[in-house]
């Protein structure tokens, strides 16, 4: 009897679609965003939480390779009316999901002249809306696709490394987004030590603090360069996975738990509006 209560209410509980959306984006490539994005995902997943990935990398979509799956139908297929969404929705392991993508031009034009195909897609993506987190890998740049996608997420990880013109487009990124956040968070990647990592935080709080004031710059963690993530990529393979005590792995490892952590202590101070997969993709297509 108590053990039925107890189901019904973790039911009652998952339909309230409190998921939390977080976009990785980086103001230009080859920052191994993507490549964060996966492994961030997945050691989410072994934290407990249920995550989905949303490969929302117009013109580079490549998260299946990186998770190493095979994917026939992608989001624009299911926009097409193609395909069901949850024939797109594809499981990576037990409470691990991807959606992938596929060319911003066609997806555009779907969305634009195609409202009522739209509307059913959304209207059919239950699915997801039992994610505890569903992380959306933005394409790098500042263009009018990626800016849709980071208003209609709550939190952004801003991804870049210690290149001073991946800093100063990473920078560019932060300014563009600071009238609809009040919070961004940054990991540093590929770094040659942790202390280099802080370096390039302290330089950018430091600007953001005299510029953008209301704005707070949150540090997640540093990840040192690494020539085990590239022999991981490149296998089609997690390096949380496959080297789960590898330096790196156990970085990701921290940035999840702590993301995880800050973001249910910032949602604990809000009231919180419906969160389901429709009310995002409808938030996403209407800042295009």
């Amino acid at each position: 009897m108590i053990e039925n209560q107890a189901k019904q209410l973790e039911t009652m509980m998952r339909n309230k679609a409190n998921t939390k959306y977080v976009a990785i984006t980086s103001g230009k490539g080859g920052v191994g965003k993507s490549t964060l994005s996966a492994n961030l995902a997945y050691k989410l997943n072994k934290l407990g939480f249920k995550v989905g990935v949303f490969d929302a990398d117009i013109g580079l979509a490549n998260l299946d390779l990186i998770f190493g799956i095979k994917t026939d139908k992608n989001i624009l297929h299911a926009m097409k009316g193609e395909v069901s969404i949850d024939e797109i929705v594809y499981e990576i392991e037990p409470n691990l999901y991807l959606i992938p993508g596929d060319s911003g031009e066609e997806i555009l034009k779907y969305a634009g002249n195609n409202l009522n195909i739209v509307e059913n897609f959304i209207h059919e993506s239950n699915i997801l809306d039992t994610l505890d987190f569903l992380l959306i890998d933005t394409g790098a740049g500042i263009g009018p696709l990626n800016q849709s996608t980071l208003q209609a997420c709550e939190h952004i990880i801003v991804v870049t490394m210690p290149d001073p013109s991946a800093i100063t487009d990473a920078y560019a990124t932060i300014k563009l987004n600071a009238h609809t956040k009040k919070q961004i968070f940054m990991v540093i990647n590929m770094c040659k030590s942790q202390k280099e990592a802080l370096a390039v935080f302290d330089r950018m709080e430091s600007i953001t603090k005299k510029h953008i004031p209301h704005l707070t710059l949150k540090f997640l963690g540093g990840l040192e360069l690494n020539a085990a993530v590239n022999k991981a990529t490149r296998n089609r393979a997690l390096i949380t996975k496959v080297e789960p005590f590898n330096s790196v792995s156990v970085g990701i490892g921290d940035i999840a738990a702590l993301l995880a952590h800050e973001i249910t202590d910032m949602e604990h101070n809000m009231l919180l509006e419906s969160k389901g997969f429709k009310s995002f993709f409808k938030r996403m297509l209407g800042y295009l």
